[in-house]
């Protein structure tokens, strides 16, 4: 129960780092594109890569801790960096066809995914 509290507990910290950063990043370089989305996407595939190769070759950190920083703080943060964490790790272990398979799957069936959102809300709500 207590590793489920660290986690909702980084969660919270990750979604209002998002927010600080993402307006940052927005007040810098402007609304132009989502250059807010960029920063906090790229930030956090930076941060997870970093934080779990650490995780998993010292001693550095408790399993608690590091899942309350990856799954909370990070998930929290974006879920973006777990997809770049995960196609990476397929990648670096030579698994082409499923690391290019996982990019091409979670793009399609997300923007599917937005588009049936999207049409439900629409349908029963009105255009």
């Amino acid at each position: 129960m207590w590793r489920f509290f660290w986690i909702c507990l980084g969660g919270a910290v990750g979604t209002g780092a998002r927010y600080l950063v993402s307006g940052w990043a927005v007040a810098l370089l402007g609304p132009a594109l989502p250059f807010g989305t960029l920063a906090v996407n790229v930030t956090g595939s930076f941060l997870l890569g970093g934080l779990m190769h650490l995780a998993l070759t010292t001693g550095l950190f408790s399993p608690t801790l590091r899942v309350a920083l990856t799954t909370g703080v990070l998930g929290g943060f974006t879920t973006y960096s777990t997809f770049n964490y995960e196609t990476l790790q397929y990648l670096r272990g030579g698994a082409w066809a499923i690391g290019i398979a996982n990019i091409v799957v979670t793009v399609a069936a997300c923007l599917a995914a937005g588009v049936g959102g999207l049409a439900l809300a629409q349908w029963w709500a009105g255009p």
